[in-house]
């Protein structure tokens, strides 16, 4: 089974998608993974997107079932093989923000408030995040661009919209999945 986990940031992919593998014994990929180069501060320079297209594409087409998490809207053309069930987490914008303030606090700490360079990308990175539900044109992932990309795919879909606790996402998800096998 070939399933992809999206959302805004902060709505739980990460989460989700890793207790999911964990539960059905496959692979996770995390979007993050090929997107960013590994640096000593993380997420702060990109893969080249041949290089990360190539990698990734290479992952998921000689691998059976696996778990992808993340946007990849944008990614290009035949990059990823057809997908089985596509989850789509949407988490009230108030409840993600929090989220993740709470979860760049835990990776960066007192960095992001006392050290000038590191407070503005925080704070660029928040208000890129804040756009998911605005669209205002700060970042080019938005709700708008994900139900965009949504339309055009006829793949088996669980929307879950909501503050769902990751045991109730699991029974929907997995309930699902039994159902359809």
């Amino acid at each position: 089974m070939r399933i992809h986990i999206f959302g805004a940031s902060g709505s739980g992919v990460t989460t989700l998608g890793k207790a999911l593998s964990e539960e059905l014994q496959i692979e996770y990929f995390d979007s993050d993974d090929f997107f960013w180069l590994p640096t000593p501060i993380p997420f702060t320079e990109r893969q080249n997107p041949e290089t990360r297209n190539s990698i990734v594409s290479e992952k998921l087409h000689t691998s059976e079932n696996w778990t992808f998490g993340g946007s990849i809207i944008h990614w290009g053309e035949n990059v990823f093989p057809t997908f089985d069930l596509i989850i789509f987490l949407y988490l009230p914008p108030e409840i993600r923000m929090e989220r993740l303030r709470k979860r760049e606090y835990e990776r960066y700490g007192d960095e992001i408030i006392t050290n000038p360079e590191r407070a503005e990308k925080f704070q660029k990175f928040m208000d890129w995040a804040k756009d998911y539900d605005h669209h205002t044109g700060i970042a080019n992932r938005t709700l708008k661009t994900h139900l965009e990309w949504l339309s055009a795919m006829n793949t088996p879909l669980i929307e879950l919209s909501g503050d769902y606790d990751l045991p109730q996402k699991m029974d929907i998800i997995l309930n699902t999945i039994k159902q359809a096998i």
